[in-house]
């Protein structure tokens, strides 16, 4: 028997959301784009999902609770056979006004080991030493709506040695040193351990006021920015071995386990597996556990991983990252034409701009989103504007 209070999983739901009021967050960016009033405080991440932290609901009801009551008809079986009874991603849409924190996140080995071993010794989930939050992955992809930076992945030893060296400091000379001569991914693991150690506490000072002196040298005013944004954290020197990557609107970057990275300014749609396990390296008051940062961070220097959409005729531009839990698909709505939106599959519809009309009944407007559950009929999308829609990615059972 259906129960009562829970929405039949047979069409799209309109969504109510919540948005996260970080203190890294613009007051006014997503009042802007959606046409709101600001409140006075941050609005950084506006989320849609099935998230225990922040569920979105669908008739008042939390979808986490639709989607574990029944699975099969919200998930469809192959997504519910494949991830359980859990929505498998999240997807955000993020207003970043001063950088997040430098982060990483665990292969779903390691976060395994982790929450059982974190669950093992009694620590509780809303405890701040908490590394572990639950036992999966968190890949992520961030798609531009605005231009957008920030921090990819360890840079070519040889350019950070370069780098390091334009700030003029007799004391960074054995990281340059090490990062010149040394095998890239142990030169990296040593320097990246060294630059986080309190002992580097008065060698951080140094670089800190150098990269306030070296305000005409574009390469470094993105690190000065940095600095003035988290005076005296240990992330600040770690940033610089990092890529700093730009990306215009429509433009995608993928960020796999290991890899580390901060955001650091503009709106984008984000989208990632459904999980909270988080390891921060600095530009942070929160945890920092640097002994199990230093055993997930993959040491390999690597190019940025932009993701390249496939565009169809009619509009819409596939973003389709190594990830089973998601993908996503811009739709560019010009208002001659109707998409049919694929059947069997859970799918978040979000409106960003103009109008999107989903199905006969249901109208989205920028900041509305609807959750089209796996047995509700193929769907037509059409109107004028952007919207953005996740699904689960290509994954084998």
């Amino acid at each position: 028997m259906p129960h009562p209070d829970l929405p039949p999983a047979t069409a799209p739901m309109r969504l109510a959301t919540t948005i996260r009021p970080y203190d890294w967050g613009s007051v006014t960016a997503l009042p802007r784009l959606f046409g709101t009033e600001p409140t006075g405080e941050p609005q950084a991440e506006l989320w849609m999902g099935a998230h225990p932290g922040a569920p979105s609901t669908a008739g008042g009801v939390p979808l986490n609770e639709l989607i574990a009551h029944d699975p099969a008809a919200t998930l469809g079986a192959p997504a519910a056979d494949r991830f359980g009874p859990e929505l498998p991603y999240l997807l955000k849409v993020l207003a970043i006004e001063r950088p997040l924190s430098l982060q990483v996140h665990p292969t779903t080995e390691q976060a395994k080991a982790g929450y059982a071993a974190e669950n093992a010794r009694g620590i509780p989930l809303d405890d701040r030493t908490r590394t572990y939050k639950d036992a999966s992955h968190k890949p992520e992809m961030v798609c531009a709506l605005t231009p957008f930076h920030g921090l990819c992945g360890f840079r070519a030893p040889a350019a950070t040695a370069a780098l390091l060296d334009r700030l003029g400091l007799p004391g960074l000379r054995p990281w340059i040193d090490a990062l010149t001569t040394g095998e890239p991914g142990a030169a990296l693991r040593r320097v990246f351990a060294e630059m986080l150690d309190d002992a580097a506490r008065p060698l951080r000072a140094g670089v800190e006021r150098a990269l306030m002196e070296a305000a005409e040298d574009d390469e470094l005013t993105v690190y000065a920015g940095i600095a003035r944004a988290y005076p005296g954290d240990p992330g600040i020197v770690a940033a610089l071995l990092l890529n700093h990557v730009g990306l215009a609107p429509g433009e995608a970057l993928y960020l796999g386990a290991g890899v580390p990275h901060a955001y650091l300014g503009g709106i984008g749609v984000e989208i990632m597996a459904n999980s909270d396990n988080v390891l921060r390296c600095g530009l942070t008051s929160k945890h920092v556990d640097v002994p199990e940062l230093m055993r997930v961070v993959d040491f390999t220097p690597t190019a940025p991983h932009r993701v390249e959409p496939a565009e169809d005729p009619r509009g819409a531009y596939s973003y389709r990252p190594p990830a089973p839990e998601f993908a996503l698909t811009r739709h560019e709505l010009t208002g001659e034409h109707t998409d049919q939106l694929p059947g069997g599959v859970p799918q978040i519809v979000l409106c960003v701009e103009g109008e999107a009309r989903l199905g006969d009944d249901l109208t989205l407007r920028p900041g509305e989103s609807a959750f089209v559950p796996a047995a509700a009929p193929s769907v037509t999308l059409a109107g004028k504007g952007t919207v953005y829609r996740a699904e689960p990615g290509a994954f084998t059972l």
